[in-house]
């Protein structure tokens, strides 16, 4: 434990607008506990700041005092970096301001914010970015990452929507990063994660979406899942920018639709999103339905907010998560067999594996444009491997690294960076190829000491 000692605590608590919470503090073991519930860490203090002159006073109080020092935004962090040991969380989860400029379609978004409060603003004015898909997940994790969900393969990732940051660093400055200020930090924080500094608002672009989308689910039995994946693997080929499709095998939620008897069996869902004009979106989807026989399924025009909620029910707090990915850049036979063998072992009825669609838009991106690389990726699979008992999670863990083994054999090799778990800091160069030395350099110029190591970890070089 590093000390520090109770009058420059005093000072830290006097000079910040936010409330500093120490161990034994009511709301403190709440604060210190976040969505993936097998992360479990002991800070020495947390900053829950209240702005701006909050996160840089933090900062620096870390670095002056030689704490170890961990950014906590507003949502998931499988990872669990978020927090750290012995040390001071900057926790930015009350900083959720969202304003929409619906003329210049901009919306600037603070780093407390999730992903339903950006959408809740920006879709009052018929707009919205790509962003993930669930809205619980914080709006500033997924951007530093990269970015994906249902409207990628029409308008980019995240990072290809973003215009400008503010940023604190290491050493306490707030820097104004953009294509026109500091240009080679506003192109590492689009995807090197929260390596260069804490960001303190988002600039995005927004684009014409919704306020009503066509989407849902197809549900077909696991003896169609081969047959449905060898059809969709033809269709995609074919289909418009504006629809989405993510298979997921995992064993089917008792979800209305379904009939009962289905409840539980291993399942091949088809989720979907079409975000052109809602009444094409039957002859749009319809080559779906045609992949097999459904053995239930959900379709029709609902608000693009609700479908960016509908996994939430499957994604809430408190579960055990370890999550393997990998990029594919095609689905080749021996990953469709791999999936369904490891799709016959499921150690838990919360596990799953899906495809993220993205290409398109997503591919069209010149590689050393952004710090994300992946540019070749036209599905970012998950293995989400999810549990609620400690004692499963030999098994559990056991079963995810298995099925990501058999699957490696077809995967590009390079992974995205957000759904690396804490033990892969090996994989960070994988996770952006070509553009790791730069980012190595970008890393040194604005954090020589690498007091913002608590992430997918980018090492300064002397």
């Amino acid at each position: 434990m590093v000390s520090v000692s109770s009058s420059a605590i005093d000072e830290l608590k006097t000079a910040t607008r936010g409330q500093l919470l120490l161990p034994g503090d009511a709301g403190f073991d709440e604060a210190r506990s976040i969505w993936n519930a097998m992360i479990d860490r002991n800070p020495a203090m947390i900053l829950r700041c209240a702005g701006v002159a909050d996160v840089r006073r933090g900062v620096a109080f870390a670095r002056d005092n030689d704490l170890p020092l961990a950014v906590r935004g507003g949502g998931h962090n499988i990872a669990g970096t978020a927090l750290c040991d012995d040390g001071l969380v900057i926790d930015l989860s009350s900083m959720k301001s969202v304003q929409i400029d619906p003329a210049a379609r901009r919306a600037y978004v603070e780093p407390g914010a999730t992903l339903g409060d950006f959408d809740h603003e920006a879709q009052a004015f018929g707009l919205a970015t790509p962003l993930g898909i669930n809205s619980t997940t914080g709006v500033a994790g997924l951007t530093l990452g990269g970015g994906f969900g249902w409207l990628s393969r029409r308008y980019g990732m995240t990072v290809d929507n973003l215009i400008s940051a503010d940023v604190v660093t290491a050493d306490g400055e707030l820097l104004h990063a953009s294509a026109d200020s500091h240009p080679d930090l506003f192109w590492a924080i689009r995807g090197g994660g929260g390596n260069f500094g804490v960001v303190t608002r988002f600039e995005f672009a927004l684009h014409p979406v919704g306020p009503l989308v066509y989407g849902g689910l197809v549900v077909l039995p696991l003896d169609q899942a081969k047959s449905a994946l060898l059809q969709y693997r033809t269709a995609v080929e074919q289909m418009p920018e504006e629809l989405s499709v993510w298979p997921v095998v995992r064993l089917a939620p008792p979800l209305p639709f379904l009939p009962p008897e289905a409840h539980g069996k291993p399942v091949i869902v088809f989720a979907m999103c079409y975000s052109g004009p809602v009444e094409n979106g039957p002859s749009v989807v319809e080559v779906v339905r045609g992949f097999g026989t459904p053995v239930g399924e959900h379709l029709g025009p609902m608000p693009y907010v609700m479908w960016q909620q509908a996994f939430d029910p499957l994604l809430t707090p408190g579960a055990r998560n370890y999550w393997k990915s990998h990029n594919l850049d095609k689905i080749s036979d021996g990953l469709i067999d791999a999936l369904l063998d490891a799709i016959g072992t499921l150690p838990s009825p919360q596990c799953e594996i899906f495809l993220g669609q993205i290409g398109a838009q997503t591919c069209r991106v010149p590689v050393d444009a952004t710090a994300y690389s992946s540019r070749n990726t036209q599905y970012a699979m998950n293995v989400h491997g999810r549990w609620d008992d400690a004692s499963d999670d030999e098994r559990c863990i056991a079963w995810a690294r298995a099925f990501f083994a058999a699957a490696a054999p077809f995967a590009l090799g390079s992974v995205y960076v957000n759904f690396m778990t804490q033990e892969e800091g090996g994989r960070v160069a994988d996770a952006y190829g070509p553009n790791y030395e730069r980012l190595v350099a970008v890393k040194y110029r604005y954090d020589p000491h690498n007091l913002f190591h608590h992430n997918q970890n980018i090492r300064p070089t002397a």
